[in-house]
């Protein structure tokens, strides 16, 4: 049995849960590709037809995979680049676990909290580049079916690539950002992050494309000119809420935060209390749902499948802020509880 202690850290409902999700989320994904494919296109019924065996293996898919994974392996071990130094874990050096961690836990979210081979940090490596960039190629190759099927890409498939291009570019932009995030912070390199990256990520992602592939939507201008509206808002709060965090954390006295009312921590650091910070708990995770709601629009709305990203997002972003919060009030204490005073809603003003 594990110490009393260790059991209320364990995380997705611990042994059980991880065993549960490493199957799951497999399953979900192949149930969404084989759907988006189909007539019907229906989320919640079951596949219309299952694959033969033989479908699923390639061995020139296999082999473009390990190209692709060689190819962005390569770029990342280029000498030509920005050295960036990662945050500082609160005990100095590293995450504790259980000492009777069951393996089915481990292996989900990973025992190694940042695996390395030299200076090759494989996490790291999957957290933006071959995940990020293959979602934008297949979106590319659905838009370049379409027009091969219909003679030009739809208006609504050109949305799609669109936003979700500036999505990903601005991930790469601003990469250093991803050294702040739970995922290198806490989460350890497992199951949870390596499938999540490399294989849920573009395939589940580019769903809206595939969807449009096979069942297209007209779309006028001025509907479309809306959707650009909202999708433009979303970025806007996502991408002024992080610049304004990742900005203070490098520098409080930088003249684009230092006017900002801020409470103190008992570890030394601060915790803005206004701007972006001050509106809600997480402002970047409430532009991230109003952009996913702008990238499933394009698609209609006679079908759920389109929408599954932003069911499934924000169902992630309530988990991820849950985890949040209980770090922070670990970390903050008594600030955490009187900065949550002050902002008392997590995502959405006045909702929740």
């Amino acid at each position: 049995m594990a110490p009393q202690g260790s059991r209320a850290e364990l995380e997705f409902g611990g042994p059980l849960g991880a065993a549960a999700l490493l199957l799951l989320l497999p399953a979900t994904m192949f149930h969404l590709l084989l759907v988006a494919r189909s007539g019907p296109a229906r989320l919640l019924g079951p596949p219309p037809y299952l694959p033969e065996l033989e479908e699923l293996w390639s061995p020139w898919a296999l082999l473009l995979c390990l190209t692709w994974l060689g190819l962005q392996a390569a770029l990342y071990l280029l000498p030509a680049r920005k050295v960036a130094e990662g945050q500082e874990l609160k005990d100095k050096s590293r995450l504790s676990y259980p000492i009777n961690g069951n393996p089915i836990y481990d292996f989900f979210l990973g025992r190694e909290l940042n695996p390395r081979i030299c200076s090759f940090d494989f996490k790291y490596f999957c957290e933006l580049r071959p995940g990020l960039i293959g979602w934008v190629l297949i979106n590319l190759a659905l838009l370049m079916q379409e027009a091969e099927l219909r003679g030009s890409p739809s208006l609504a498939m050109w949305l799609v690539n669109g936003f979700q291009l500036l999505y990903v570019g601005d991930a790469l932009w601003h990469e250093e950002a991803v050294l702040t995030t739970m995922d290198i912070i806490h989460d350890g390199f497992g199951f949870m992050l390596a499938f999540g990256d490399l294989a849920w990520v573009p395939f589940t992602y580019s769903l809206q494309a595939q969807f449009l592939l096979y069942h297209p939507e007209p779309l006028g201008l001025p509907l479309a000119s809306v959707i650009c509206l909202i999708n433009a808002v979303g970025y806007y709060i996502f991408r002024g809420a992080n610049s304004q965090k990742n900005a203070f954390r490098k520098n409080p006295s930088d003249p684009r935060v230092a006017d900002l009312e801020t409470i103190s921590t008992a570890t030394g650091r601060r915790l803005l209390v206004s701007g972006w910070w001050g509106m809600v708990r997480h402002p970047n995770y409430l532009g991230d749902l109003i952009m996913a709601l702008a990238w499933s629009l394009p698609c209609g709305v006679s079908h759920l499948l389109p929408y599954f990203y932003l069911l499934y997002f924000t169902a992630l972003l309530v988990h991820r802020e849950a985890r949040d919060e209980q770090q922070c009030l670990r970390k903050y204490g008594l600030a955490w509880h009187a900065y949550c005073r002050r902002v008392p809603y997590r995502i959405v003003p006045y909702i929740y």
